[in-house]
């Protein structure tokens, strides 16, 4: 039996793996016979899930909530709760203590258990990790150079996630998630949201601004991949790791130009014509020190799986969000 704690469960991310779960996933070997999910607004757990649920709404930051959403010794934390990039460049002090602080808070409270209690932590970690100048591709041995707060604040978290399991603490292991493209659901905060944007809206008629230009090129991910890193970091034999704790996903190199491309070819090129370019110099600025190429060989060999191309992705979002390619070349388009 396996108690699993999710935070940030309301995220996308987060209601993806749960609902994974709730499916009648296992982890480690043991079926997941219960849950806590935590956010800032209430997880609503899957009618067809079958286990008891703690639903935990509020800041995990705070003094104090930690020690609540461990109080029953999950044997699995996924830790996805955070501040996204662009919101933590613009406000420093919450993005340090929410990603920072409360990423402490949390490990300190699983370390005061004590006894032999050593829960397996998958912490989501970030490619902002990383910043220029830049080896091209990027082994995930690379030094940590962030360039932005965000970046800076998982790199810390990256570094406690290490020394804590060194100890003893907790056996943690980090996945550098890649950009997460297509992502269902409205635009968020976060600084890489126009790689979803400007698939996501023209295919449901929508505009969408491109603040950057067609030659940028990013490190990406589809939804379904993620959730089969997060899955598959919590139940592999972490003594592979050695003192290194965290890895870089395997991911698509893809530009702007590219993105668009593949629009055309499964939508038809009048959806391009919904993708609205107006420049923005402080995402450009963040983008722009953001690594474009990753050699992901050590996590593939230790079985986490990339998506095989970029038109898989696309078609994976409408499979999901219930688009059909017929519908979406035959329907008018409008702003």
């Amino acid at each position: 039996m396996v108690h699993v704690l999710v935070t940030g469960a309301a995220g996308m991310l987060g209601r993806k793996l749960v609902e994974t779960l709730a499916r009648g996933g296992q982890l480690r070997g043991r079926e997941v016979t219960r849950m806590t999910l935590s956010d800032m607004v209430a997880p609503q757990p899957p009618d067809t899930l079958a286990m008891p649920v703690t639903s935990i709404a509020g800041d995990f930051s705070r003094h104090g909530a930690a020690e609540t959403l461990v109080a029953h010794k999950p044997d699995v934390i996924f830790h996805l709760a955070a501040v996204v990039s662009g919101e933590a460049e613009a406000e420093m002090e919450k993005g340090y203590e929410i990603n920072l602080d409360g990423t402490r808070r949390l490990l300190d409270a699983l370390c005061a258990i004590g006894g032999d209690y050593c829960p397996r932590v998958v912490f989501a970690s970030s490619l902002a990790v990383f910043g220029a100048p830049l080896p091209d591709p990027i082994p995930d041995t690379h030094h940590l150079t962030p360039l932005t707060s965000y970046g800076t604040q998982k790199a810390m978290c990256e570094l406690l996630l290490a020394d804590y399991s060194r100890r003893g603490l907790i056996d943690g292991i980090g996945i550098r998630l890649p950009t997460i493209v297509v992502r269902p659901g409205r635009p968020n905060k976060a600084a890489s949201g126009f790689f979803s944007g400007i698939i996501r809206e023209p295919l449901n008629g929508e505009e969408a601004i491109l603040p950057v230009a067609d030659d940028v090129a990013h490190w990406v991910a589809s939804p379904r991949a993620a959730i089969g890193y997060l899955m598959h970091a919590a139940s592999l034999e972490t003594d592979t790791l050695g003192a290194q704790r965290s890895l870089t996903m395997p991911g698509l190199r893809i530009t702007v130009a590219q993105e668009i491309e593949t629009l055309a070819r499964i939508a038809g090129p009048t959806r391009t014509e919904l993708i609205r370019r107006e420049a923005d110099p402080v995402i450009a600025r963040i983008v722009a020190g953001w690594p474009r190429s990753f050699d992901a060989a050590r996590a593939e060999a230790l079985g986490f799986q990339r998506d095989p191309d970029f038109e898989t992705v696309v078609r994976a979002y409408m499979e999901d969000a219930g688009i059909g390619s017929d519908s979406v070349a035959a329907a008018p388009t409008g702003v």
